[in-house]
């Protein structure tokens, strides 16, 4: 049977930077992933038109990744902390209660505050109780630029336990990166694709194959 499976990003393009191998690994295999995304770069730090163009770019990289499923909250950047967290938790609550995913994946808290905060809702969102029970495997991912500034032995570190063979998707997920031409650097810059591929190599060859991105399991029902 297919499995649903929810990628929760804090902005468009964080599913790319993440999972981007994964999610295409997931759908040509046949499984449903869905992609909520919860902020984006909105007025009042950006302007609407800024907006309108990451959103184009997400699709373009959801139709490579082949996901077909997605919302956008549309919270501004950096403003999620506005939004009531009683509210942020019931939003991503009722999207888990309708889609019934068995595997939720989330950022990991590090450096930005938009992912330190949904990852905080996630987990009040994806409890073990009513559709929660449901949830079989409950990860954190790593978003290259900002996983990797959180201060060492002062704050979590990132440690992956799962990694996903990628050596396949690699391509898929190069691809996918590109549509983000708004979002990504030249090298040395974090966000670039050269950046992208070094991750991916490290990750894959830590766990024995090419390519590979990594996931820490906070739950995991078997």
């Amino acid at each position: 049977m297919n499995k649903q499976i929810l990628v929760i990003a804090p902005h468009p393009d964080d599913e790319t930077l993440a999972l981007g191998g994964t999610i295409a690994k997931f759908t040509t295999q046949g499984d449903n992933v869905k992609v909520l995304t919860i902020s984006g770069h909105l007025p009042p730090l950006y302007s609407q038109e800024e907006y309108e163009v990451t959103v184009a770019e997400a699709k373009q990289a959801y139709k490579i990744l082949g996901v077909s499923e997605f919302v956008f909250f549309e919270i501004p950047a950096t403003m999620i902390s506005e939004e009531p967290l009683s509210n942020l938790n019931k939003r991503i609550s009722e999207i888990i209660i309708d889609y019934k995913p068995e595997i939720v994946l989330c950022p990991y808290p590090d450096r930005h505050i938009d992912h330190r905060l949904v990852f905080e809702s996630t987990l009040v969102a994806t409890r073990p109780i009513n559709a929660g029970r449901e949830i079989n495997i409950l990860a954190a991912y790593e978003t290259i630029s900002e996983t990797h500034w959180n201060a060492p032995h002062i704050e979590p570190n990132f440690t992956p336990n799962w990694v996903v063979d990628i050596s396949e998707q690699i391509k898929c997920k190069h691809d996918a990166f590109e549509c983000y031409k708004s979002q990504i650097n030249s090298f040395p810059g974090p966000r670039s694709w050269d950046a992208a591929e070094a991750l991916a190599k490290f990750r894959g060859t830590q766990a024995g194959f090419a390519y590979g991105e990594g996931l820490q399991i906070i739950r995991m029902i078997s």
